[in-house]
């Protein structure tokens, strides 16, 4: 099985790629996903959440309101990570287990764990392959305002939240580049995904003959 990191800044196209990976038979893990399932109805982590911040980011319905916590957390350290430590563990139990399901199933299975902030929380090196997709902050803040309404200020607000572009491209193993068109992206995807699967071929000869 081979383990590959994905991230990028917000807006850079590494959801394209990673639909594009899923398409040509990766296992996409989507840490994103997750986030939202450990904070469902009726879960543990949304009664510690609830127990940290207040009956407050708690919608109607009882399920958990997402800006309302955003607020909360955006601009406040202490509160941010005070809500990681919640939420990371959790995310991580789930992410390993359906790895474990995946490489059971195959073990010459690609897993990609799909984390927006894969280097901010300190999960560089737990792959075999750190792949980043990578645009630059201004062209980001650009794609924030035109393509998802975001006024300019909150644009670059989400987009310094992040890791600088320096830091992520400094441990990638793989740097794809987000500049241009979905379509472009893609066809280096495809052309990483064959390098892969040769990859992934070669380590299961050796280990078949040793």
């Amino acid at each position: 099985m081979l383990r590959i990191g994905l991230t990028g800044g917000i807006a850079a196209g590494k959801s394209v790629v990673a639909r594009r990976l899923a398409e040509l038979g990766a296992v996409v893990i989507d840490h994103d996903v997750l986030a939202r399932e450990v904070v469902g109805p009726g879960t543990v982590g949304l009664e510690e959440v609830v127990a940290a911040f207040g009956d407050g980011v708690l919608a109607g319905d009882g399920s958990l309101d997402r800006p309302a916590l955003g607020r909360l957390v955006f601009d406040d350290d202490a509160a941010r990570a005070r809500l990681e430590g919640i939420l990371h563990p959790e995310i991580r139990r789930i992410a390993a287990e359906r790895e474990a399901l995946a490489g059971a199933a195959d073990d010459r299975a690609v897993v990609v764990h799909d984390i927006p902030l894969l280097i901010e929380t300190g999960q560089a090196d737990r792959f075999h392959l750190l792949v980043v997709v990578h645009a630059p902050a201004e062209q980001r803040v650009a794609r924030l305002v035109g393509g998802r309404g975001l006024d300019e200020a909150a644009a670059r607000a989400r987009v310094g939240a992040q890791a600088t572009d320096e830091e992520r491209t400094a441990v990638a193993d793989v740097v794809l580049d987000g500049t241009g068109t979905d379509e472009g992206l893609c066809q280096q995807v495809d052309a990483l995904w064959q390098r892969l699967c040769a990859e992934v071929e070669q380590e299961s000869d050796a280990a078949a003959e040793a």
